[in-house]
């Protein structure tokens, strides 16, 4: 009788606290360890969707690798040099009578569209005497090959010294790597 609370006490209720305790603890760590997984594999499951379309995306760049190098080495290339060339083979494959370069300029600083733009630019002004068509195709054609060109600026103005032929005035953008 002297030793019933002290068996009720450290028989039965300290026990049982202690077995309600593991258990709560072990079913915490349980749920924890639960939601754990199941971030991880979320974030698995996020990661390989992330790869799959990296290499479908690389697999799409990789078509255009060799386009994305000729744009690169043509804005790498110094513009000057890069225009004379382009209309020198231009003006090659155009009638003399009909396409005819009469003056190239490079404006330092820059202007127009460059000026709202931190990309490395610069201006060029190039003026012809030409028919309508034999510009438009030197157009097509200068802005084919040198894609980095911007038009700025057009002007028309009839030619005083033959009724077929135009003066034309063109500013361009010349954007740099």
């Amino acid at each position: 009788m002297f030793y019933r609370q002290s068996i009720i006490i450290f028989g039965f209720a300290l026990p049982a606290v202690v077995c309600a305790a593991v258990v709560g603890g072990g079913i915490f760590l349980k749920g924890k360890a639960t939601t754990s997984f199941q971030e991880k594999q979320a974030m698995y499951k996020a990661s390989e969707a992330n790869s799959i379309g990296s290499q479908s995306i690389e697999k799409e760049i990789s078509k255009k690798r060799e386009h994305v190098e000729h744009w690169n080495t043509q804005m790498g290339r110094e513009t000057a040099n890069a225009i004379a060339s382009a209309l020198k083979e231009i003006g090659d494959r155009l009638p003399p009578k009909e396409f005819q370069q009469t003056a190239v300029e490079y404006p330092n600083g820059a202007s127009g569209f460059a000026t709202a733009s931190a990309q490395p630019s610069s201006q060029v002004k190039l003026s012809f005497r030409a028919t309508y068509r034999s510009m438009q195709r030197a157009f097509i054609e200068l802005e084919t090959l040198m894609p980095q060109l911007q038009l700025q600026e057009l002007k028309i103005d009839p030619s005083a010294s033959s009724t077929s032929t135009m003066n034309f005035s063109v500013t361009y953008t010349a954007w740099q790597k």
